[in-house]
């Protein structure tokens, strides 16, 4: 192990021992996320909710829907007949969650269900629009200076008491708008100078939907609360006394991490470590990716020593001054390409050759036919060639070939 390494390696054990030491008196921060899943333990988890669902509604049998849409299971349930169809169930959809995220496909089905006497019991900050526009409503969002705002019910008979709701996000919502002839409003929240509407009560066709703006109120953080569970149990109080669906998918095991590496993630300590292992490993690479290696020399290619042979001979032929000879060797070249590359008889260079030659290569007839005449010229000639013979020879062929 090099010199270089081990300063690394003592540089990396340092850095972890002072993360290890300041960060091992800390308190553990809090997880103030809005979960809402019935594995969590966190403020704004509904754990506590979860283990006391069947004390809170009594005598009633609890469904957890979790691994299909509501849609899935809705529809799985309903039986189809010559004259109208019904459901092999009969209850109380339920569902508490951040946000209305559910599909519009889901949101049909819930209507077909509430109108066939059952009823649907959704407690979130926002509900899916087309839910919305159905019902006639409106939410609105409001943002007092208190972080406490206080919640009760509309029928003083059933329970008067206000509570206190503390959100640890700025930010409450109501209903700012309804259908006043039909809805029924079952609950307020606000303070001494303004009250808003956070909970109704809406018919359909044979059915009721139960709407709640504050889900808070049945996370884990609010319930342990003083005496909040009373309030959670008051609005819970106008469900039908019958079977419950809970839908729960995403607030179940689902939310739990599939990796392996979730329990060091979820601890600083440990979560900083390993980024700085990581990081430590990079500078390690960008540092030490240098060539260690003796240069590799640079190989010059092999001559070509059958070009350079070409060249020397043609030079010999040029010297001498024996044109004949140089200009017959390369019409006896040129004719053998026109063989090979166009599969043209060479015997008589006539107007048809040219022709074909003209229309298998693509090149200009008046090209072709002066090189012709150039080759017949020469073979009709009984005295020596000149240089400018073999010149004007030599272009015309390079004009056709190339």
């Amino acid at each position: 192990m090099s010199k270089s390494i081990k300063i690394y390696i003592a540089i990396l054990v340092f850095i972890f021992a002072i993360i290890l030491i300041a960060g091992r008196n800390q308190p553990k921060p809090i997880d103030w996320r809005p979960t809402y899943s019935v594995n969590d333990k966190i403020p704004y988890g509904l754990y506590v909710f979860d283990k006391e669902i069947n004390g809170i509604l009594k005598k009633q049998k609890i469904e957890r829907v979790s691994a299909i849409t509501p849609y899935e299971f809705l529809d799985s349930k309903y039986i189809p007949d010559t004259i109208e169809g019904k459901y092999k169930i009969k209850g109380t959809f339920f569902n508490i969650a951040e946000y209305g995220n559910i599909d519009d496909q889901s949101i049909t089905e819930l209507f077909y269900f509430v109108s066939h006497g059952n009823s649907a019991f959704l407690s979130m900050k926002t509900l899916p629009q087309s839910l919305m526009d159905s019902l006639k409503i409106e939410i609105s969002t409001s943002f007092p200076n208190e972080k406490t705002t206080s919640v009760w019910l509309a029928n003083k008979g059933l329970n008067s008491k206000k509570y206190g709701i503390n959100e640890h996000e700025i930010g409450n919502y109501y209903f700012s708008k309804i259908d006043t002839l039909n809805t029924t409003v079952l609950g307020y929240q606000g303070n001494k100078n303004k009250k808003q509407i956070n909970y109704i009560k809406v018919p359909y066709i044979n059915g009721y939907f139960y709407l709640h703006t504050q889900p808070s109120a049945f996370t884990n953080y609010q319930l342990l609360k003083k005496d909040n569970y009373q309030y959670a149990q008051s609005v819970l109080s106008y469900i039908p006394k019958n079977d419950v669906f809970w839908y729960t998918k995403g607030q179940n095991s689902e939310s739990i991490s599939d990796s392996p590496l979730r329990y060091i993630l979820s601890q600083p300590a440990l979560r900083w470590a390993l980024y700085l292992s990581l990081i430590g490993i990079l500078i390690f690479i960008i540092f030490n990716a240098k060539r260690k290696q003796r240069i590799v020399p640079i190989l010059k290619p092999l001559p070509n020593l059958t070009l350079d042979f070409t060249k020397t001979i043609g030079n010999l032929y040029y010297q001498e001054g024996d044109h004949d000879n140089i200009i017959d060797k390369k019409i006896i070249y040129f004719l053998e390409r026109i063989r090979n590359e166009y599969l043209i008889d060479t015997t008589k260079l006539d107007d048809d050759f040219i022709k074909k030659l003209h229309h298998k290569s693509g090149k200009e007839e008046n090209d072709i036919r002066e090189l012709v005449f150039l080759i017949n010229e020469h073979r009709k000639s009984y005295h020596g060639s000149l240089e400018e013979d073999l010149i004007r020879i030599n272009n015309a062929i390079e004009k056709v070939l190339h």
